[in-house]
Order: C-alpha cells, then sequence, then structure tokens
C-alpha cells in the first residue's frame, strides 16, 4: 500500500514558484526544502527577509536523493548544506543564518542581549504551545476534542498577542518570533474552514497581528496557490498524515 502522503504536488506554484525561479544557480548554501512544509516556510521567509544568496532544491520526501541522505540521515526539511556540511531544523537554521551572514541585514535577532534572550523565548512559545495546539486542533476527530484544542489554541495565541507591540512582535523590527509563527498564520484558514476557528475569537490585537504577518513580502513570495495546500491538509483532518509531526502529535511527544 502507497505512503498517504505520497502523492503531492512535486514543487512550488504560484508566487512561491516565481521564488524558486530565482535561485537555481550554485551558491555556498544550498537550501533542501519541500514547498508545502510550515517549517521549511520558516527557514524560507528568513533567506529571504535577510537577501542571503541561496539555491533552492526541492526534495521530494519519498524519493530522497542518496547525496541528501548522505548529508542528513534523518531525511527532513528543511535542511542546507553550507560549503559541504550540512544543518537542518528550521529554527536552528533561522539562527545559523544570523550568525553565518552578519553582512546581510535586516537581522531577525535584535543587537541587544536583553531583546535577543527575549525573543528566543517567545520562539519557544510558538514552538512549544502554539503549534501543537494548531495540529492538535486539525488532528483531532472527535467534536469535544476540536474545540478543547481549539480553546487551547486561542489561549496561546493570545498569550502571545498580549505581548506584542505592534506593528510586528518586537515594534517595527521583523523578527524570529515573527518568522517563527507566520507559516501557520498563512494556514489557519484550513482551520477557519473545518473546526470553527476564526482570528476574531482569539481577539482584535491577534487578528491584526496576523493580517500583518500574512502580507509581509518575505511570507508572500514563499507561499504556494492555497489549493495544494489543501491536499496535503485534507490528510491532517482525517488523522492520515505520516509525517513526523503527525506521528508526534499522535504520540503525544514533542516534535
Amino acid at each position: 500500500m502507497s505512503t498517504p502522503d505520497q502523492h503531492i504536488q512535486p514543487h512550488a506554484t504560484g508566487i512561491a514558484a516565481k521564488t524558486v525561479e530565482k535561485h537555481q544557480e550554485p551558491q555556498d548554501l544550498i537550501f533542501y526544502a519541500g514547498w508545502f512544509c510550515p517549517y521549511v516556510q520558516r527557514s524560507w521567509i528568513a533567506l529571504e527577509e535577510r537577501g542571503i544568496p541561496y539555491q533552492y532544491k526541492e526534495v521530494n520526501p519519498y524519493k530522497k536523493e542518496k547525496h541528501f541522505l548522505d548529508i542528513n540521515p534523518k531525511g527532513l526539511v528543511p535542511a542546507i548544506e553550507y560549503k559541504g556540511k550540512a544543518l537542518y531544523e528550521s529554527l536552528i537554521l533561522c539562527e545559523f543564518f544570523e550568525d553565518a551572514f552578519p553582512e546581510y541585514k535586516p537581522h531577525l535577532l535584535p543587537d541587544d542581549p536583553f531583546d535577543r534572550a527575549y525573543v528566543r523565548l517567545w520562539v519557544d512559545h510558538v514552538a512549544k504551545q502554539i503549534v501543537p495546539a494548531f495540529m492538535r486542533t486539525i488532528m483531532a476527530q472527535e467534536p469535544d476534542k476540536q474545540k478543547e484544542n481549539l480553546e487551547e489554541l486561542y489561549k496561546a495565541l493570545r498569550t502571545l498577542t498580549d505581548k506584542v507591540k505592534g506593528p510586528y512582535f518586537l515594534g517595527d523590527q521583523f523578527t524570529l518570533v515573527d518568522v517563527a509563527l507566520a507559516p501557520w498564520v498563512v494556514r489557519d484558514y484550513i482551520l477557519a474552514e473545518n473546526r470553527g476557528y476564526s482570528r476574531e475569537a482569539a481577539g482584535s490585537a491577534w487578528k491584526a497581528y496576523a493580517e500583518k504577518l500574512e502580507s509581509r513580502e518575505s511570507v508572500r513570495n514563499t507561499q504556494s496557490d492555497k489549493e495544494h495546500y489543501a491536499e496535503i491538509y485534507a490528510r491532517y483532518l482525517r488523522n492520515e498524515a505520516q509525517s513526523e509531526a503527525a506521528k508526534a502529535i499522535r504520540a503525544g511527544r514533542p516534535f
């Protein structure tokens, strides 16, 4: 029997496809990506935001090339190859871009040590509270469980929103908190169409912040056409997805 996630749109579409076309020339930094993955979009937003030169390579998650597996035995995207060395994990890559390419601006981490730590603190909230609640809400099958998970998501969103200075998390500077969260903002229509979610229910401040994030150029430039996301998330809505994130949610473990 074939893997449920195996038959997916093979490449980026829409605006994201145009971004891919601009990044086909060889570079010191090779970005291994899956256009559909929100974790990939995090790192991709960071690259676009900073203007760092990179070569984009699409990875079929079910037909991975030997070279990719040689440099990245976990086989996960996003991943990079930089001067022959490999790294992966979306937020780690975003921080690596800050350290390895200091000449490219704007930076996603503030210069002030306290502010840098503060940003990391709230990135942790996104990773450990918002994203898991989002995924649990999508994957839950029983109406009572869907409602419970949705309330957890609203709570996590309001907790973050209370700290948003506007227009972005830390004020005028677009930071790693915004990057970490944006891919789930542009996918929240899946919740709205299928799980009773609305931005208004999370509060007017959340709605304003979410609209600001999704309109950011780097976010729009890394988005494919919505109909192809719907095909993928239908599997999550049926609790049939076989991604590592889906498996972790079912097992009740971090991912």
